[in-house]
């Protein structure tokens, strides 16, 4: 079983953040849950069980729908890191953005 990184600190626990969000949110289960933040079912489970990190994209997600800090999240599942590091593929352009196509004409008739 493959696990993430985040998951070696020993404050990490995933379930309370998701426990936290099905109660503030009234929602019975896991499925309902993905539901209101718009993921696959599966999406959820594998975070309860360690094998997915709850994302940058998940978060800001969950601020959208709870209307809670990023921060306040992160806490919750006992994220303590003061930063997140993105890896070297984040954020490079991919082949067809740098240049490789011709430019668009700024005058359309």
């Amino acid at each position: 079983m493959a696990h993430h990184a985040l998951a070696s600190q020993e404050s990490y626990n995933p379930n309370h953040l998701l426990d936290i969000l099905l109660g503030k949110m009234q929602l019975k289960n896991d499925a309902a849950l993905s539901r209101m933040l718009e993921v696959a079912p599966p999406v959820i489970s594998k975070i309860r069980h360690h094998r997915l990190p709850v994302g940058a994209s998940l978060l800001i997600r969950m601020h959208e729908v709870t209307g809670m800090s990023i921060r306040d999240l992160r806490d919750l599942m006992g994220d303590r890191r003061t930063k997140y590091r993105l890896s070297d593929a984040q954020g490079r352009p991919k082949p067809e953005e740098r240049g490789d196509k011709p430019a668009a004409s700024a005058t359309h008739h």
